[in-house]
């Protein structure tokens, strides 16, 4: 797996709230297009998200599955988006002195993708998820009371 961590200047309660969010998970998800439906329990294990990978007009529907979840730090998804395949996302937050700090690991698991050399597969995961993680950041900042223009 591929971990990426980042420092946000937020409580670790605003950071899963984005996450709570199911709705917001194409605004800090690299890759995801578009939002189609949201399970009414998500992020509960089990319920999902419906979502479109890729650039308009080539876009694929899809889905995200949790797998598992700690409301007080951290939420565990497949992630499909084939013809690429699926992979596993964990994403784990801690409080910090001057905030929090956001985990993020993830490898392909099923599919195309899970054959790819784990070098070539790192090369385009890591990257990803350091946009992915300044994403999330920036969301659950900007959800931090202090963090309000005026």
């Amino acid at each position: 797996m591929v971990t990426v961590a980042r420092a946000a200047r937020c409580t670790p309660e605003d950071v899963l709230g984005v996450l709570a969010d199911g709705w917001l998970y194409s605004t800090w998800v690299v890759g995801a297009a578009r939002i189609r439906a949201v399970d009414p329990a998500w992020p509960e294990p089990g319920t999902r998200i419906l979502h479109s990978v890729g650039l308009w007009p080539v876009l694929i529907n899809d889905e995200t599955v949790v797998l598992e979840r700690d409301p007080e730090r951290s939420l565990t998804l497949q992630a499909r988006g084939w013809p690429a395949g699926e992979a596993r996302v964990r994403i784990e937050v801690d409080a910090a002195p001057s905030g929090c700090r956001i985990r993020i690991s993830e490898d392909a698991n099923k599919g195309p993708g899970a054959l790819i050399p784990r070098p070539l597969r790192d090369a385009a995961i890591g990257p990803r998820n350091v946009e992915t993680l300044r994403r999330l950041a920036l969301l659950a900042e900007r959800r931090s009371p202090e963090q309000l223009p005026g």
